[in-house]
């Protein structure tokens, strides 16, 4: 078994076994910042359209992965019908944190303890590359949107809103 780098994240382990492509970015975290999404775009000098929050929503009973812009919010409606739901809410702190292994503020769409149904939105297909949490507060990755949608299975939809 291959031992992690210092300071690694199963989500960099993940991108790293896979041989995608990524860039990483490290920020100093504010724990005193208002939005975690917002801070990581303005610490990394990064448009809030290029930069997404991974989001854990409770779909008909199952959670789910919900990845969009830090610009705006998530559309729940639009996240079940994605997924072939009737009804959205966003899940439980604690259950979301149990099931993907990561902090709240930290959670990355990569590398999660149990894999989860995931739709990205399909502004991310504007960009060339897209900024999304490494699994740790104030650590990002930059890849390609549909690397990050093929490594998570990922489906597209618009589930943003501004």
């Amino acid at each position: 078994m291959p031992k992690k780098k210092p300071g690694g994240t199963p989500a960099t382990v993940a991108l790293a076994a896979s041989g995608t492509p990524f860039t990483l970015h490290s920020y100093t975290h504010d724990p005193a910042s208002g939005s975690y999404g917002a801070e990581a775009a303005q610490a990394l000098g990064v448009p809030p359209e290029r930069v997404f929050k991974t989001l854990v929503a409770d779909v008909d009973g199952e959670l789910a992965v919900a990845v969009v812009p830090v610009a705006g919010s998530l559309d729940l409606k639009a996240l079940a019908q994605a997924l072939g739901g009737k009804r959205a809410a966003m899940a439980d702190p604690v259950a979301a944190e149990r099931t993907t292994g990561y902090v709240r503020g930290g959670i990355s769409p990569l590398g999660q303890r149990k894999r989860l149904r995931t739709v990205l939105d399909s502004s991310a297909s504007t960009h060339p590359t897209i900024c999304v949490s490494a699994g740790r507060r104030g650590v990002e990755i930059e890849l390609a949107p549909a690397a990050l949608a093929a490594l998570t299975g990922a489906v597209m939809a618009a589930i943003g809103k501004r």
